[in-house]
């Protein structure tokens, strides 16, 4: 065993190898990204490693090496988990033989998600076991014990950090190599009449499933990270608390007081004895935790059931907030509500400081999107349209002053949104924008869908060669597995093209005479058609040179920044200045300026 200072997915991913995984499947995303590169990274040359092309494939990828006595691993985030339920909700009806952990990250605020779900609310519903991690170092031994019980009990097993949890840092204690466990599949075996679905398995496994969870509910009672620390002396109110939750509370509970303290580290099944262990001798209960009530129900049933005259206050009584993150001072305040000492909720820590300045997020400097969002804007000045945006760093599109972005669902919804519509507004000229990385992902069925039902829109597929926004991951149109291997790139315009597109154009959006004429001669033919708009990304690729603004010439019109609110153009004074720390000479803004105060740059030199 050595120290390391790991970042949590780090560590969870440390903690993988050293139980032994064979394989690991993911689609990518924030906050869990890191994970899945993390064990890519230290895999030893058993360990199977993808980015799968969605979470759906990846689910079902995991769960055919779990088939076959294999450790799988399967990560994702919170939203994720909704492309990947189809496969699991069966899955956990058929069940697995190897150990299989289906890593969600939560991402409570949401920090960087469409909404804020609660993979425990998703465990109660799926009636799968979950792990709700406090701290990285309880993310790398957690892991390791989510193998051993899906193992023990043929059932994959939820493993929930959150996004503090994900990317906070850590000492973290962990195995040498020589003391990872080595796992020996037995291989797939066939029975149909354990791995073939049929409504007669599916009743059975279900009563099996109940009667599991009743034991495990024992069984997580007797867990070493449900544990109960006590109180004060004489003091009757208590603290439920789990994942970072429990860690605010006890840096809280230095400045209030230490109450006696309910950790609920295995949020489902419910550890029900340990619970009622807790309640002995408390009146009142604060629970704590992110982002539904679920501890808080889980008491509150406890005490219905055996009759405890116990209050339980959390998110359902308003004593903590409903939506987005706890923080240490938050805690404090409620705890000291709890404890009727209002007047004690001062932060010492914040009171001096300024409020944050608002930073909203927006498209990096010289990024091929803000050129391919401008094209269509000018292109259809005038008309009636909708633009149906999608999720990733090209939904910064909505922000002034493109305003680009009309929709945005969820990954590949875009699609499906311009066609609805479209068949009931025909007057509207209707766009559905998605990434490179999202059209592989999510995208085709719904180009699919535009074809067969005869829809009139235009695709436009914003191919920036990379994965961006999560971490500029490989996908199947880069020619480069997670890896390391160089495979044949999936041509999206062949894809669209055998799907039965006829109309497919590929332009660089950097070139804006071309990328808006391509757009008026496209959006108006029949049906449906699809522009490419290929430029690479910033990130992955070196500008050749910056801009230069011609103060002479500059007349101070703003038309640069008004326009296409590129972060690296300002105004000093009444003359337009370029900062030279963030341009990558794209030359977009030279396109724009009507005395042609703005000179170089990569597509200029």
């Amino acid at each position: 065993m050595h120290k390391e200072f790991l970042m949590g997915n780090e560590a969870i991913a440390f903690g993988a190898l050293a139980a032994g995984v064979d394989l690991v499947a993911g689609y990518p995303g924030t906050p869990s990204s890191e994970v899945l590169e993390t064990i890519a990274k230290h895999r030893n040359e058993n360990t199977y490693v993808e980015w799968s092309v969605n979470e759906k494939a990846a689910m079902e990828v995991a769960a055919g090496a779990a088939y076959t006595g294999a450790r799988a691993l399967v990560t994702m985030k919170q939203v994720g988990l909704n492309v990947a339920a189809d496969p699991l909700m069966s899955l956990e009806y058929v069940g697995v033989k190897g150990g299989m952990v289906v890593l969600v990250a939560d991402d409570p605020g949401p920090i960087s998600s469409q909404t804020e779900q609660d993979t425990r609310t998703f465990a109660q519903f799926s009636k799968l076991p979950c792990f709700d991690p406090s701290s990285a170092e309880e993310a790398y031994e957690m892991i390791g014990e989510a193998f051993e019980l899906s193992e023990k009990y043929g059932t994959p097993v939820f493993l929930r950090p959150t996004t503090r949890v994900c990317h906070g840092y850590a000492s973290v204690k962990i195995k040498d190599k020589d003391e990872y466990y080595i796992n020996k599949p037995e291989g797939f075996v066939k029975d149909s009449s354990r791995w073939v679905i049929f409504p007669r398995l599916s009743y059975a496994n279900h009563g099996r499933i109940e009667e599991r969870n009743e034991q495990l509910s024992d069984v997580f009672s007797e867990y070493d990270k449900n544990i109960i620390i006590p109180g004060e002396s004489g003091c009757r109110k208590g603290i439920a608390a789990g994942g970072i939750s429990f860690t605010y509370a006890l840096e809280a509970m230095k400045d209030t007081g230490l109450l006696k303290t309910f950790k609920v580290s295995t949020p489902f099944p419910f550890p029900e004895k340990k619970a009622l262990e807790f309640l002995s001798g408390l009146d009142e209960v604060l629970c704590i935790e992110e982002l539904d009530p679920v501890i808080e129900r889980a008491l509150t049933y406890v005490c219905g059931k055996y009759g405890l005259d116990v209050k339980i206050y959390g998110k359902l009584s308003h004593h903590i907030q409903a939506a987005g993150e706890n923080t240490i001072d938050s805690v404090r305040a409620a705890i000291n509500k709890l404890m009727g000492r209002e007047e004690e909720n001062y932060s010492p820590d914040t009171a001096d400081m300024p409020p944050l300045p608002v930073r909203p997020p927006v498209l990096c400097a010289g990024c091929p999107h803000r050129a391919s969002f401008y094209a269509v804007k000018q292109a259809m000045k005038g008309r009636k349209t909708i633009f149906c945006g999608d999720i990733g760093c090209y939904t910064l599109g909505n922000a002034k002053p493109l305003d680009m972005v009309d929709t945005c669902l969820c990954m590949g919804a875009g699609l499906g949104i311009a066609q609805g519509v479209g068949h009931i507004e025909p007057d509207t000229v209707c766009f559905a924008f998605v990434g490179d990385s999202t059209f592989f992902a999510s995208a085709i069925t719904g180009v699919v869908n535009a074809v067969y039902n005869r829809a009139d829109m235009t695709l436009i597929v914003l191919d920036n060669s990379t994965t961006a926004m999560t971490g500029h991951q490989p996908h199947p149109g880069t020619g480069k597995t997670m890896m390391g291997e160089v495979v044949s790139k999936i041509s999206i315009e062949a894809v669209l093209r055998g799907i039965g597109v006829t109309e497919v154009k590929t332009v660089d959006p950097l070139d804006l005479d071309a990328a808006v004429k391509c757009v008026k001669d496209t959006a108006d033919l029949p049906g449906v058609k699809a522009i490419i708009f290929k430029s690479p990304c910033i990130a992955i690729t070196k500008p050749a040179g910056k801009i230069h603004i011609d103060k002479d010439k500059c007349i101070g019109c703003g038309k640069c920044i008004r326009e296409i609110g590129c972060p690296a153009l300002s105004l000093e004074g009444k003359k337009a200045v370029a900062d030279c720390s963030l341009c990558t000479g794209c030359g977009l803004c030279s396109k724009l300026c009507p005395t042609a105060a703005i000179n170089g740059g990569e597509q200029n030199v």
